[in-house]
């Protein structure tokens, strides 16, 4: 597909040439999902371009919600982040953390910072850590395995992500034999013309597909993604993400509204919507009812109780932050990014008073997907 002339004057992030659905029509697609759990091309388009109908949301999360608790329950799976380090080598145009960024101020956690990070959460209740981080070439794969297999050892029960780039498949393998369990790792859009918007030259949506391919051959619990109303996005281009997940099978979806960073060429976009956000959240439930759908820090950050409408959409997962909090404006992806100024054990402790009285339950234990 071509990007149309008129994204930009799609004022919540997605718009179509085909159009929406009215109620009915998108409950019996809304339906069909659950049922058969695909959707053609055209009726994705459809079905997404039908979004900001209420009506229409109302049931998708209804009907998401009932499917995550015939899974899951109403239990909520915790994973403490550790943003361990800023630097990238990538330039990718929306990001605040860019290489091209001379603003950002820069830095990386020693092997020392990151076990009291995992020390701290494990005392929390914590038991999956997830190490973020831009494509920062100073984390050799020696370095990292030797974390990892730090980490490992220490606490042989936990569960160990891993969440640094575009690598080769022998980086990823090594990774996977020195303990790491799962893989994040988004793939932004399906669309390669969209692709190629975001990101600069040197970067390929071919590359980004291959590394999922190693990651899901290799063994790990795969996690892939994208953003919802980023710039040039379009219900056209959503709907090849959703068929793009429906194949790919992962383990777990981090989607999230694109905020804005103001040293972007992007830093005039609007942000994502919320309700499309929620909607696709919903979607992406009755699509693969196993998989792991966090509540993100994005959500929380466009909307002060974000996070927990994305459970009453389907979501099962939160993310709050280990990360030291000397250092967490700085991994400065977006703009008004919240919880960068709370201890971890407050924000472990506020995430869950939050989800408790939206009537979750934050459990601990690893989390698993249920993903075959």
């Amino acid at each position: 597909m071509t990007l149309g002339s008129n994204v930009s004057d799609c004022a919540l992030g997605v718009c179509s040439s085909i159009g929406g659905l009215d109620p009915q029509s998108a409950r019996v697609l809304l339906d069909k999902l659950e049922r058969e759990r695909t959707l053609s091309f055209d009726e994705w388009v459809r079905l997404i371009s039908s979004y900001q109908d209420e009506e229409v949301r109302a049931y998708a999360m209804e009907r998401a919600r009932a499917v995550r608790d015939e899974r899951y329950g109403n239990k909520v799976f915790t994973r403490g982040l550790i943003e361990f380090t800023n630097y990238c080598k990538n330039d990718c145009l929306y990001c605040g953390i860019r290489a091209g960024n001379k603003k950002a101020r820069r830095y990386r956690l020693s092997a020392e910072e990151i076990l009291s990070c995992c020390e701290e959460g494990y005392e929390l209740g914590f038991r999956t850590f997830v190490l973020q981080g831009g494509e920062d070439p100073y984390f050799t794969d020696e370095r990292l395995c030797a974390i990892v297999v730090e980490i490992r050892t220490k606490f042989p029960e936990c569960a160990i992500t891993l969440s640094v780039g575009e690598r080769s498949r022998k980086s990823y393998q090594r990774l996977f034999d020195a303990g790491v369990d799962r893989y994040l790792l988004r793939h932004e859009t399906a669309n390669q013309e969209h692709y190629a918007l975001l990101h600069p030259c040197g970067m390929s949506l071919e590359n980004r597909k291959r590394c999922l391919s190693d990651l899901r051959e290799i063994g790990y619990q795969v996690g892939s993604g994208f953003m919802v109303g980023s710039p040039g996005q379009t219900a056209e281009t959503l709907a090849e993400d959703m068929l793009f997940l429906a194949d790919l099978k992962p383990h777990m979806v981090g989607i999230g509204p694109f905020v804005s960073h103001h040293d972007t060429c992007f830093a005039e976009h609007p942000n994502g919507s919320l309700e499309l956000t929620l909607f696709m959240l919903a979607c992406l439930r009755l699509m693969i009812p196993e998989v792991l759908l966090p509540a993100t820090t994005a959500l929380g950050t466009i909307d002060p109780l974000g996070r927990e409408k994305g459970m009453d959409a389907g979501a099962n997962v939160v993310m709050p932050n280990l990360s030291p909090v000397a250092r967490r404006a700085d991994y400065d992806l977006y703009d008004n990014k919240i919880c960068t100024g709370e201890e971890a054990a407050e924000c472990r402790f506020c995430l869950q008073r939050r989800m408790q009285i939206a009537g979750y339950e934050v459990v601990v234990d690893r989390g698993d997907s249920l993903v075959d």
